[in-house]
């Protein structure tokens, strides 16, 4: 850091421009608030500082030497853009902003909380855009930390603990199949549950057990999965085209005409949707709009 910088202090400057507005200390002095010998002894510093008189005696005032000229534009724009730097946060308004916003979601996310925001946040905020991420769970705390993600959404039991969060809503599985699926014109029993053929997701690839297969396991049964897709929205798909039957969680289905729903014959636990941030972003305006606008939609 240069010497003379380290030798200055923000009362300082400020005084400078002041005289540098005013050409005249008793002026500079009403315009700070200061007694004039206060000022006196500022410019009296300023000048040991910068090895400079600054301001000359006049016949009509003080004069600014051609150093204190030099210094006039500079000190006035770095002077406001350190006042813009220390206001207070403006209001955020939705109408004006032109943010884009990255989150990070799962199909399921998309589906139940994002795809409720979308028409709202378009209509309030129609200036903003909005980019939807790949939920990786092993890279959401570096995302949100590295400042790459402004919001992500995951459940509680997966949730980084260095994020802030906000408890959504807590899922259950209902059974589902298509509209006139034979086997579920009514609650299936358990045993009827095991002989369907089910379809289940598996985020990681591949795999054939899940919570449902779980809760069964502890009651010495199991039930055949038949098909193992990435997604829930190909599931849904899957759902409607075939006689598969599937546990989902309720409000992946609820609205949906081609479906038929049924309460399962066993209680599988749910789980805690929350929606996640890093502190950097806790306090701005316009990431506040938009968790409370999220929260609203839902």
């Amino acid at each position: 850091m240069n010497n003379s910088l380290r030798r200055l202090d923000l009362n300082l400057l400020v005084t400078l421009d002041a005289l540098l507005a005013e050409h005249n200390v008793t002026r500079a002095a009403m315009r700070l608030h200061l007694s004039q010998p206060t000022v006196s002894v500022q410019l009296a510093r300023l000048r040991e500082v910068f090895g400079d008189p600054l301001l000359l005696p006049g016949p009509r005032g003080m004069r600014p030497t051609a150093r204190a000229d030099e210094l006039r534009e500079p000190l006035r724009q770095a002077l406001e853009a350190l006042e813009q730097a220390v206001a207070p946060c403006s209001p955020f308004d939705p109408a004006q902003a032109n943010q884009t916003w990255r989150i990070v979601a799962s199909d399921y996310g998309e589906s139940t909380i994002l795809s409720p925001a979308l028409a709202g946040l378009r209509s309030a905020a129609p200036g903003t855009r909005l980019a939807i991420l790949e939920l990786l769970p092993p890279m959401l705390a570096r995302q949100a930390e590295q400042g790459d993600i402004d919001l992500a959404f995951h459940i509680s039991a997966e949730a980084p603990p260095s994020l802030r969060r906000k408890p959504l809503f807590t899922e259950r599985y209902v059974l589902a199949g298509r509209i006139g699926h034979p086997r579920l014109k009514r609650r299936p029993t358990l045993a009827q549950l095991c002989k369907l053929d089910h379809v289940i997701v598996s985020p990681d690839g591949g795999g054939f057990h899940g919570v449902t297969d779980t809760a069964l396991a502890e009651l010495g049964m199991t039930r055949r999965v038949a098909l193992s897709v990435p997604h829930f929205l190909f599931l849904v798909s899957v759902l409607t085209s075939t006689d598969l039957v599937a546990m989902v969680p309720s409000r992946l289905v609820r609205d949906n005409d081609a479906l038929q729903v049924v309460e399962p014959p066993l209680e599988v636990p749910g789980f805690e949707m929350l929606m996640l941030w890093h502190e950097r972003v806790h306090r701005d305006p316009a990431h506040q709009w938009l968790r409370e606008h999220i929260v609203k939609s839902l």
